[in-house]
C-alpha cells in the first residue's frame, strides 16, 4: 500500500493514517477502529460484570436512563439501535436484579416506562466510575477538542445511518 492509503495496523495508535488521504478513506479508517473498539470495551464490561452483576446489555439500559430519565423500551431500542426485543430483555433482567422497575405511561397505555431504581442508580454509577479511572490513562493523552471532534465524527456517522431498521 501507498503512504496515501495506507491503514493503521491493530499495533498503531488511532491517527497515524495519512493526511493527506480521502475524508472518506479517512472514515473508512474511523470504520476500522470502531468495531475492534466496540468489542474489547464489550469484553471488559463483561469480564468486570461479576463486580455489580451486569451484562453489556443491562449496562447499556441503565446508562440510557442514568442520562433520559424513564423511557419505553422502543425509545431505548431506538436510541441505542438494538431490537425492541433485545432491550425488552434486558429490562427485565435488569429489573429481576431490582435495578429498573416498569411504571405506567400516561402517554401510552400498551407501553410502559422503565426507571431507574436506587439500587440501579447505584451500580451504573459504579460501572461508570470505575470505567472513568479505566479512561484516566487515555485523558492525558488527548485534549478536549480531539475528544469534541471525535464525538462530531462519530455522530455524524451515526446520523448519516439513522435510516437503517434495528428490527
Amino acid at each position: 500500500m501507498t503512504e496515501t492509503n495506507r491503514r493503521p495496523s491493530s499495533r498503531e495508535p488511532a491517527g497515524t493514517g495519512s493526511a493527506s488521504a480521502e475524508p472518506a478513506d479517512r472514515l473508512v479508517e474511523v470504520f476500522d477502529l470502531v468495531g475492534p473498539l466496540y468489542r474489547r470495551a464489550h469484553r471488559k464490561v463483561e469480564q468486570d460484570a461479576p463486580i455489580e452483576g451486569l451484562s453489556v446489555g443491562v449496562r447499556a439500559v441503565l446508562n440510557l436512563l442514568r442520562e433520559h430519565g424513564p423511557m419505553t423500551v422502543p425509545q431505548m431500542g431506538r436510541a441505542q439501535a438494538l431490537s425492541r426485543q433485545f432491550v425488552q430483555r434486558m429490562s427485565n433482567d435488569a429489573a429481576a436484579l431490582g435495578l429498573v422497575e416498569f411504571a405506567a405511561n400516561p402517554a401510552h397505555k400498551r407501553s410502559s416506562l422503565v426507571r431507574l431504581t436506587e439500587k440501579g442508580r447505584a451500580a451504573i454509577t459504579a460501572v461508570i466510575d470505575r470505567e472513568r479511572a479505566m479512561l484516566g490513562p487515555v485523558a492525558g493523552h488527548v485534549t478536549g477538542e480531539e475528544v469534541d471532534a471525535c464525538l462530531h465524527v462519530l455522530s455524524s456517522l451515526l446520523r448519516l445511518l439513522d435510516d437503517v431498521e434495528v428490527d
